[in-house]
This record gives structure tokens, sequence and C-alpha cells, in this order.
């Protein structure tokens, strides 16, 4: 739709919520700041940036104004039947505090089943998403979403045991992970950089601002409701953060980088399929940003062989989520850089360059690196 045009939407019936939804428009939530029509909340608000509701509509007395103006002309309010809709499920999901993650996924999953199936008919949605020829994990997460219909429509339902699948996860070797920061611009690359030292979630890293690094350290706001930690980082990633900040010209209070964590994700897989395709290497597609996080736990446990402090450094808040990492790789030999050193001058070197202690033989210390 060209830019000046306008079109009048009635959003009486469940679809036409629906479509609202897929043009990315939800109801505000009523509040001062929506009065004005076009205003935008704080990033914290309902409305601020890089929530799933900024483009959503304010609403005034003349009904529902969008927030970017021109696009839709809403002529009076949703409709205000007793059965809730995806629309009011996802408002109050906001005001229970669910992040903007999971009210996205919620948002999508119901959207699929609404197109799918008949949400009033649990029967049917049961029938439909057992059909589906995908993952028991990705049923679960139907049924999770489908959960939150019924329970505000008061709908009884016996709720299907999908468990999701155990599957080992698959750790990208230092090579490749350096081929795919390689290959980014500078700030993907630094985000890349940043991802792989700390081990940040991808939401946690698009929350940093400038005043939550301090010398070499990171004080993530932690996402999942996991434990805080602090982070160190690198000589190279502080210079690369600070030639970041200076570049931009950020002050203490600003967002470290633009956009949230869909964002990131979409610039990372681009940059990886470009790659992959370049190189003729469709492994590298099958790394996901999410496993820059995995490295990050991998090399920390078989450094230091210590489940406790990987397990807060990640912020997890269980040590059964930790321990799948001790079994990720197997040590061989190949996998080791050795050095020697006769003095404590050379042994000071190594150390300071990641090297291990190993052992002394004929008054040659041994030490080990991982590839």
């Amino acid at each position: 739709m060209a830019p000046e045009q306008k079109r009048n939407v009635h959003p009486t019936r469940d679809d036409d919520v629906c479509q609202i939804i897929e043009y990315g428009w939800v109801e505000a939530v009523k509040r001062p700041s929506c009065g004005v029509k076009g205003q935008i909340g704080t990033d914290d608000s309902v409305g601020g940036a890089g929530s799933p509701f900024r483009r959503m509509p304010s609403r005034t007395e003349g009904g529902l104004q969008p927030a970017h103006q021109p696009f839709l002309t809403v002529t009076r309010p949703l409709s205000q039947e007793n059965t809730p809709t995806i629309l009011t499920i996802l408002i109050k999901m906001k005001n229970d505090g669910r992040s903007d993650h999971t009210i996205r996924n919620t948002s999508k999953l119901l959207k699929y089943l609404n197109n799918h199936a008949n949400l009033n008919d649990p029967e049917t949605v049961k029938t439909f998403i057992a059909s589906l020829d995908r993952t028991d994990g990705y049923k679960r997460n139907l049924c999770i979403a489908y959960n939150k219909w019924c329970k505000h429509n008061q709908i009884q339902w016996e709720m299907p045991q999908y468990q999701e699948n155990s599957q080992l996860i698959k750790i990208p070797t230092k090579e490749k992970v350096q081929m795919l920061i390689a290959n980014a611009g500078t700030t993907l690359a630094t985000k890349m950089t940043l991802s792989m030292e700390t081990g940040l979630r991808p939401v946690e890293l698009c929350r940093l601002t400038v005043k939550d690094l301090e010398q070499r350290l990171v004080y993530p706001h932690t996402a999942k409701h996991g434990a805080p930690r602090t982070l160190k980082m690198s000589n190279h990633l502080t210079e690369l953060l600070t030639t970041h900040i200076a570049s931009h010209d950020l002050n203490p209070t600003d967002k470290l980088f633009k956009g949230d964590s869909d964002y990131y994700g979409k610039k990372y897989r681009a940059k990886r399929n470009q790659l992959a395709k370049k190189l003729q290497d469709p492994t590298i597609k099958q790394i996901r940003l999410y496993d820059l996080r995995h490295y990050f736990a991998t090399m920390l446990y078989h450094k230091t062989k210590d489940i406790l402090h990987v397990k807060a450094q990640m912020g997890h808040k269980k040590l059964q989520t930790t321990l799948i990492y001790t079994q990720l790789l197997s040590l061989n030999e190949d996998e080791w850089t050795c050095k020697t050193a006769t003095n404590i001058t050379e042994a000071t070197q190594l150390i300071e360059a990641g090297f291990e202690y190993v052992t002394e033989i004929d008054d040659t210390k041994l030490f080990r690196k991982r590839k």
C-alpha cells in the first residue's frame, strides 16, 4: 500500500483483529501517553522502540489512531465482546510483564492456529496440531499458546503432553566462528565477538547500554529470570567496543547497539548464508547465532573444569541446564596447540597468551591451549 493511501478498518471480528496484528498493529493500553495521535511511548512502555507494540494505534475518544501516519485509520474501537481475542491476550501478557520476545512468539503461534483451525473448538485444534509434520517441541509451543486462549475464554480442554526432544548441541569450531566474524561488517563483527567472548544471550546483548561496560567488565541485564553476573572482556574486545562507542558518539545512557535481538539475528543469518554460499560450505548455514553462547560455555568449561563457575557465567538458575556442556567436546590431542618454556619469561608469556601448564620434562615446561 502506498504511503499516501488510507483505508478504514473495522475490527469487529477476530479475523479483522488478526489482520491488524499481521500489519504489526495492536491496541494500546489506555494510558495518558497514548492520548495523542501518533505518539510513541518510551522504550520501556508498551509503545516503546523495539517493542512489538511500537506501531500500535492509540486510543482516543474517536477510536484507535495509528502511531505511524499515514497507514491505517481505524474509525471505531475494537469490539468489546466478552470473549477475549488474540489482541487482548497480547495486551494482558504485556501488562503481566512478559517479554516482547514471548509476546511476539505467542502472537505468531495463535495467528497460525487461527488460520488453520477453529480456536473455539479444542478438538479441532488438537487434531490440527497432531497432524503437523513438525517437532514435538514446536507442537508443545503451539499448545502453550493455545492454552492462553482457552484460559481467557474459559474453554475447558486437555492439553496434549508433547515433550521437547533432547538433542545434543552442536558447537561450531573456532575456525568457523572466526571466519563468520571476519566476513561481517564492523558493527556486526563487534556484536558477534561480544557474543563469543561473554556468552551473552542475543536479547541481553541488545539491551546493553554504554554504562553497563566498565573497563574490561560487562554488567548485563540477565534474561529468562536468570542469575545476575559480571563478565570479563579481552583487551581486543575492549578495544572494539571503545572504538564503536567513540565512532557513534554514544552517551553513557545510550544503547550500545541499535535494534533488538530479532534484528541482530536477521543480520547474522544474512551474513552467515552469504559466507556459506561463497565458500560452498553448507555446514556454515547450520551455525546459529545462539551457538556463539554455547561455544563460550563449552570453551569455558574445558578451560576451567569448574561447572559451577560456568553456571554463574552463563546466568543459569539450574545446574542441570549447565551440565550439558560437559558432554560436548572430546579433548583429543589434535585439538591442542602445545608450547614449551625454559625460563620464567617464556612461561609468563605463554600464560598471558592463554596457555595452561601441563607438566615438566627434562627441565622444560610444557603448556597447551585449545585450538
